[in-house]
């Protein structure tokens, strides 16, 4: 426990390498970007396909946990406009790219996709399927609130090819569900995945998090209980981020007295780690857990696994589009990140402008670092063992490592680091070691959620 309050620290998630709040806007132009995306397109497309990510930010009730990009309302008539603008910002890439985008995999986020009728999404998915070939082995999925995912929708989605969904579950426990602002019973989520089985769903996540006000080890122990007698595929189980000071989020519901102490907190993720293990659920990478058919499994068996501004995938497409309000792309050469204002992001693409406010070229060394931090959180260890994945910002990252060594949470060797058993729960810690952009400029104020 003094190690969880040790390398408790602020710390991202490394979706990407730079993060966000370190990408260099000075250096990034629009022009650049689009003649880097039809340079990756052209080298990629017709051996890996591409990636695309369609941000649905709509939700008809603020769910107070949650620090994402949305927009709270019950007024349906929001979807079609929407999704008209999504399908012109779609058209935008098919011209830049000159060619037929071969599509390896689909997410819906959100926001809540399921907020749009399944006959809307259907208007979605054709436009964008009409300028594009999709693979016979994409993989699409789409995150569903059980509260409104409803058999039609799942009908429908299957039937455009759609084999994965993820339910936000996050907790069983009523106290804790209540203070969320998100009740769900166990019935309906059991109901979701009943009609998702029957209709022919292979892949089936659930996303719990630790750490949430009011949580405990009863609870918990409940939660993971429930979460087994429906058995899904795979587990998300998030540390929650505590960020009240981002805008938009609304965790002011509650204070930092509400919340499990940092012991505490990992008592709730050990014991969630405990059960998964024993119901035959296998550690993946940070913050995953799956059953040994499931394809992240046998990816991370196979050394496969892949991470981006999704999350871990299976899949190793170097360009990914990010389509919608927020959405962030990349192109495996540059990072861009659209208009996050629904209405502003809206205005931009009907003047036939691509909605990118922030972007970031990556130069070499964010291009070695990127490969090095991505295979720790993959794999467990990096290695730079070849001339072309060193640099000065290696070793630097290297000497940082010296106190983890001590503490047993890494073994560095003359040619590659291996993170430990014991150093697994502090991958974040041991990735940020390698983070040069954020040593060169240490955060003033608060930018990432904690940890541990």
């Amino acid at each position: 426990m003094n190690l969880i309050r040790k390398y408790n620290t602020a710390a991202p998630r490394y979706t990407s390498y730079p993060t966000v709040p370190y990408w260099d806007e000075s250096t990034f132009s629009l022009q650049e970007w689009k003649t880097l995306l039809k340079k990756s397109f052209q080298a990629t497309n017709d051996k890996d396909g591409i990636s695309i990510y369609i941000h649905l930010p709509f939700c008809e009730k603020l769910c107070t946990y949650c620090g994402c990009n949305k927009h709270i309302t019950i007024n349906h008539g929001v979807e079609v406009p929407y999704i008209q603008a999504l399908l012109k910002e779609w058209q935008l890439y098919v011209a830049a790219f000159e060619g037929t985008p071969r599509i390896r995999e689909i997410h819906l986020g959100g926001g809540t996709p399921t907020f749009f009728s399944a006959a809307n999404l259907t208007m979605l998915l054709e436009g964008i399927y009409r300028d594009a070939i999709l693979l016979p082995d994409a993989s699409l999925g789409f995150e569903g609130h059980p509260n409104n995912t409803t058999p039609e929708h799942l009908q429908t989605l299957f039937n455009l090819g759609f084999r994965r969904v993820s339910l936000g579950i996050q907790d069983f426990d009523i106290r804790v569900q209540e203070i969320i602002n998100r009740v769900q019973p166990f019935e309906t989520v059991a109901t979701v995945v009943e009609h998702a089985r029957r209709i022919g769903f292979t892949a089936i996540n659930f996303d719990l998090i630790y750490g949430l006000p009011l949580q405990t080890t009863c609870g918990m122990q409940d939660t993971v209980d429930k979460v087994m007698q429906l058995r899904p595929d795979r587990i998300s189980f998030y540390s929650y981020a505590h960020v009240p000071w981002i805008k938009g989020v609304g965790q002011r519901r509650y204070s930092e007295a509400d919340l499990p102490k940092d012991e505490e907190k990992r008592r709730l993720y050990e014991l969630g780690k405990l059960l998964f293990a024993k119901s035959g659920y296998a550690e993946i990478g940070m913050d995953h857990f799956a059953l040994p058919d499931d394809e992240l499994f046998i990816a991370a068996e196979k050394g496969e696994l892949h991470r981006n501004f999704m999350g871990y995938t299976v899949t190793h497409t170097a360009l990914l589009v990010g389509l919608g309000a927020s959405s962030i792309g990349d192109n495996g050469y540059a990072y861009v990140q659209n208009e996050k204002q629904v209405s502003a992001y809206q205005e931009l693409v009907s003047k036939g402008e691509f909605p990118i406010v922030r972007g970031h070229i990556l130069n070499e060394e964010d291009q070695l670092l990127k490969g090095h931090i991505r295979d720790l959180m993959c794999t467990f260890e990096t290695s730079w063992r070849k001339a072309d994945t060193q640099c000065d910002a290696v070793i630097e990252g290297l000497q940082r490592l010296q106190e983890l060594e001590r503490d047993g949470l890494v073994e560095v060797m003359p040619e590659k680091v291996v993170v430990t058993a014991n150093g697994r729960p502090f991958i974040r810690n041991i990735c940020m070691a390698f983070d040069a952009r954020l040593w060169r400029k240490l955060p003033q104020s608060q930018l990432f959620s904690q940890a541990i």
